[in-house]
């Protein structure tokens, strides 16, 4: 019998010969990464536990995303403890302010093909996206990975998601991620591997594959994982040979498949207030808007900002509108530039700013009032995240977000004049 990607990984990684859901494996992480809201907890616990070293500081990184620049009085703490846990236990590997950890980390070659990658933030599912094995833990747990080097992890049960096919204009891996999480709802992926295939997966840049993967964990998953492409490993730096051994075996044991075929998505909306309160957009468009986000590390990536850029060349936001938007790393933000693409939103009205967790994370700029409507292109939609509990958030493509920001109400793009 074959073997899903996520038990693959696992074998590659434990050297155990065979293994299956519900067994418990004992794993050594490629790398770890712990971001600046956790620093303090991290460095507190690990040196409770007694240890007095990190098990391989060349494996540790440090992210400072959510937290910089500092706008409530204990975020300096955070900071402190991240670099005071650097300074003494070697780690070297340590950003600040230069973008969102879950872009950084595939982006700067850290978590790549094959790897098993722990970080305490629920969104690491992002990097299966590039064929790692990527989940998030707790500061307890991180902190005892830092001094054994070791992890424990029960074998997950798979659910393959194949889709086919070509998606239609103004379609975006945004929309299959929402349909998905619609169809699975909230709790229908809890603990398990989401992998996804098909030649609209094989065809999409690892841009767009990077948004589905950030999504798994909306619906619960473990991981959600791609196979890696010639594409992808270019992206990563690896040579594609080195592991041709992560494929999609046909006699692999799933726990469904769904089946899709990318003619039928359309574009979808989360509404208010649940992530998995999925809708397509034709039924609420028409909707006002008050405000308008595109970034995060769900989509802040340049494919994000360049599609947005298509649809604001030339055009102006809404007299009531408010637009932000946020590159989801420096590279990107320099890249953007360069393209002309923050000039471009400039122009629209938008308020561009540095790159960071910038209003997804809930505590800085940008935050709703009572009454007011937001469309992001965020991950998650709960009740007062983004400010007032009176508030609502809706979530979309970047392609929807930015023809709402000119017409100050949800649109379909190809409807905006």
């Amino acid at each position: 019998m074959g073997h899903t990607l996520a038990e693959k990984i696992l074998m590659h990684n434990t050297g155990v010969a065979d293994c299956r859901p519900g067994d418990i494996v004992i794993t050594h992480p490629d790398c770890v990464m712990f971001h600046d809201i956790y620093t303090t907890n991290v460095y507190r616990k690990f040196k409770e536990m007694g240890f007095t070293k990190s098990w391989d500081p060349e494996k540790v990184i440090i992210m400072f995303d959510h937290l910089l620049p500092t706008c409530l009085p204990l975020d300096g703490d955070h900071l402190k403890y991240g670099y005071q846990f650097a300074e003494e236990f070697g780690a070297r590997k340590v950003h600040a302010g230069d973008g969102i950890c879950h872009q950084l980390m595939p982006e700067l070659g850290y978590a790549r093909p094959g790897d098993v990658v722990f970080v305490t933030d629920s969104h690491t599912t992002t990097y299966g996206a590039v064929s790692a094995f990527s989940t998030g833990i707790g500061y307890t747990e991180m902190a005892a990975v830092l001094g054994t080097g070791e992890m424990w992890v029960r074998v997950p049960s798979a659910i393959k998601i194949q889709i086919d096919g070509t998606l239609p204009d103004g379609v975006c891996s945004k929309d299959i991620a929402l349909r998905i999480l619609g169809d699975l709802k909230a709790a229908g992926g809890t603990y398990k591997s989401l992998e996804f295939c098909g030649s609209t997966i094989d065809a999409m840049p690892v841009d767009e594959r990077l948004t589905i993967a950030n999504m798994a964990v909306e619906c619960g998953a473990k991981v959600g994982l791609f196979a890696p492409t010639k594409e992808s490993c270019a992206y990563s730096n690896v040579n594609y040979d080195d592991v041709s051994w992560l494929h999609f075996d046909d006699d692999a044991e799933y726990e469904k498949v769904l089946t899709y075929k990318a003619e039928d998505m359309v574009p979808y909306i989360a509404a208010h207030p649940y992530v998995d309160n999925v809708k397509p957009l034709s039924e609420l468009e028409g909707m006002k808007v008050d405000k308008v986000f595109i970034g995060s590390c769900t989509n802040g990536r340049l494919q994000d900002l360049a599609a947005a850029a298509r649809v604001l060349e030339g055009r102006h936001i809404a007299p009531h509108m408010e637009l932000l938007i946020t590159p989801a790393s420096r590279s990107i933000f320099k890249q953007a530039i360069a393209l002309g693409y923050i000039q471009t939103f400039i122009q629209a009205g938008a308020m561009v700013t540095h790159p960071y967790c910038s209003l997804c994370e809930g505590r800085s700029g940008g935050l709703l009032s009572d009454d007011e409507v937001l469309l992001g292109t965020n991950n998650r939609n709960f009740l007062g995240r983004l400010g007032s509990p009176k508030s609502k958030t809706y979530l979309g493509s970047p392609v929807v977000a930015a023809a709402t920001a000119v017409a100050g109400h949800l649109i379909h793009p190809a409807d905006l004049k």
